[in-house]
């Protein structure tokens, strides 16, 4: 009776006010639900986040890239610390963990961090869910996923997607993913692998890495089991003259090997596995890890250098470097050089290790006298190569993008503060690479002009113009954020991870790689999704848009150079 007593404007007001009303409880719950589930520690079904846009600004509405200007005969070292209750322990065991502690109690990244996600985080939690529903579809137990063409791949043929992933799953808070992936592990994964020409680098960074990584932010017995198992099978590629490692193994009959077609390794591979060996030496009491460890970081301490700086292959065999060999800080050379400041760092900066933070300071300063020039006409800082070892090549791989984050890193470890600067400036020049193109993503490779009467600093070739989901510039971001506490290195991330949004995204699940960035119309999406998308690039985005900066913070953790996390020692005398 009331309501036919009221006028019909006035009945159109009320309807009007309820269908408001609805509207807004409508799209509010989905937004309260979440952040009431992340604060939980539960599992997140995301949703897309308030003003959440798909794609970068367009590139008539992005910022001029010029706009922000740039800030002004050794002793052996001794066996690695145990941790502080660890008594020794030797021979494969289950169990191996059970008398060892991670620095990190059990469970406490089975949430999200302290405080609550950012709407930023909550988007990268929606790529990881993605991502990974693409990983359960097409690709379970198999070591890469294919999304657009619904498929997987072997490589290793040890569920490497799956391993290399676990630590990112952990840290955003997917404890049922990381459940289901625990299961897999301790009931599927076996080493037992007959393939004559598996990678000995990418074997330890990404398997053994993440299981390491996998162990220490869960305190589970069967991580540190497969990690033995997996590095008991490795131990014969350090078994060279030289006691650098051979290149490849055979997982099932123990025969290393380099591959048929030459003596030499990339410089960075076989220079890059000591911060895994030496942790798990530490966590199992066996020697005969750090020793594999010791002898490759003595041997490329006492080769011949030009200033530091290395050739990016190296003779296995004998140890020698390539005389006349490029000098690059990009491909087969890169972890070369995050490895000697974050083992001189891993070993809490003891006195047996700073001939590694000496080599980092050498080489730095070979890298500031030989490679770094700036472009014209803006002047960005970059680093280029040494073709022949003495002709420089202003080219510049996305892998460089690796040396802000290294150097800031380095600076937070007591390392110079014009080490800083050029982090600075660098960090600068890799986000001008993701702004330049179409797309708002990098090329594999950019190419830099320096003549004074250039109209463009850089430019792509043809055979460049790819995008495989790379993680170094993000990496770097995460960095220079944790270390200056500067909101401008977020907001880049923010424009890249926007982009990746928009150009590598497929439906109905998981991220691809792409043909040519400059082309915003038809980018040219592979098949193909990359390991490190899961274990790096998401992982490294969550991480730099986090206000937790007790969430691995990095006076107590180190990344190896596939971002697995991994514990800073006591210091030792």
């Amino acid at each position: 009776r009331r309501w036919r007593g009221i006028s019909r404007f006035q009945r159109r007001l009320v309807l009007l006010l309820l269908a408001l009303a609805l509207f807004v409880f409508w799209f509010a719950l989905p937004r309260v639900a979440v952040m009431e589930r992340a604060a939980a520690g539960q599992d997140l079904q995301m949703v897309d986040p308030p003003g959440f846009e798909a794609g970068p600004a367009k590139p008539e509405e992005r910022a001029d890239p010029t706009s922000a200007s740039p800030p002004p005969e050794l002793p052996k070292p001794p066996r690695p610390p145990a941790l502080p209750d660890a008594p020794g322990v030797a021979g494969p065991a289950a169990g191996v963990a059970a008398s060892r502690r991670s620095p990190l109690p059990a469970g406490s990244l089975g949430r999200l961090s302290e405080t609550s996600p950012s709407r930023r985080q909550l988007a990268v939690l929606e790529a990881m869910q993605h991502s990974w529903k693409a990983y359960e579809l097409y690709a379970w137990g198999k070591d890469e996923v294919h999304p657009l063409s619904k498929s997987s791949a072997v490589w290793m043929g040890a569920g490497l997607t799956l391993i290399d992933s676990l630590d990112t799953l952990m840290i955003m808070g997917m404890s049922q993913q990381v459940a289901k992936a625990r299961e897999w592990v301790a009931t599927q994964l076996n080493f037992d692998v007959d393939k004559p020409h598996t990678n000995v680098f990418e074997t330890t960074i990404r398997l053994l890495g993440g299981l390491l990584s996998a162990y220490h932010l869960s305190n589970d017995s069967i991580y540190l089991d497969r990690a033995l198992q997996l590095g008991e099978r490795l131990l014969p590629a350090f078994s060279s003259p030289s006691g650098l490692p051979y290149s490849d193994i055979n997982l099932h009959t123990g025969q290393a090997s380099n591959p048929v077609w030459t003596v030499e390794s990339s410089t960075s591979e076989v220079s890059s596995v000591q911060l895994e060996l030496r942790e798990l030496s530490r966590l199992t009491g066996r020697p005969e890890f750090a020793d594999a460890a010791d002898r490759i970081s003595r041997v490329l301490h006492s080769a011949d250098k030009k200033d530091g700086l290395v050739p990016i292959y190296v003779n296995s065999v004998t140890g020698r470097l390539h005389n006349g060999g490029t000098v690059s800080l990009g491909a087969r050379g890169d972890s070369y050089y995050e490895y000697l400041i974050k083992q001189f760092v891993q070993a809490g900066k003891s006195r047996s290790f700073e001939y590694l933070r000496d080599d980092w300071l050498a080489a730095m300063d070979g890298v500031a006298k030989h490679l770094v020039r700036e472009s014209q006409p803006h002047r960005f800082k970059f680093v280029g190569e040494l073709l022949g070892g003495t002709t420089f090549s202003p080219k510049m791989d996305h892998l460089v993008c690796f040396l802000p984050g290294a150097l800031a890193y380095g600076f937070l470890h007591g390392m110079p503060r014009e080490h800083l600067r050029l982090a600075e400036q660098l960090m600068r020049t890799c986000y001008i690479t993701y702004t330049t193109t179409a797309t708002g993503l990098a090329p594999e490779i950019t190419h830099f002009n320096t003549d004074a009467a250039s109209v463009a600093d850089t430019y792509v070739k043809p055979l460049d113009r790819h995008n495989i989901q790379r993680p170094e510039t993000v990496e770097s971001l995460f960095y220079m954020w944790r270390v200056t506490g500067d909101r401008k290195y977020q907001d880049w991330g923010w424009a890249i991870f926007q982009a990746f949004e928009k150009y590598t995204k497929v439906q109905p699940a998981g991220y691809v790689s792409i043909s040519d960035v400059t082309n915003a119309r038809n980018p040219g999406k592979r098949t193909k999704c990359e390991s490190f998308w899961f274990a790096e690039t998401l992982k490294y985005f969550f991480l730099l848009f986090s206000e937790d900066n007790d969430l691995l913070p990095l006076d107590k953790w180190l990344f190896n150079t596939e971002a697995h996390p991994l514990p800073i020692w006591p210091r030792q005398p």
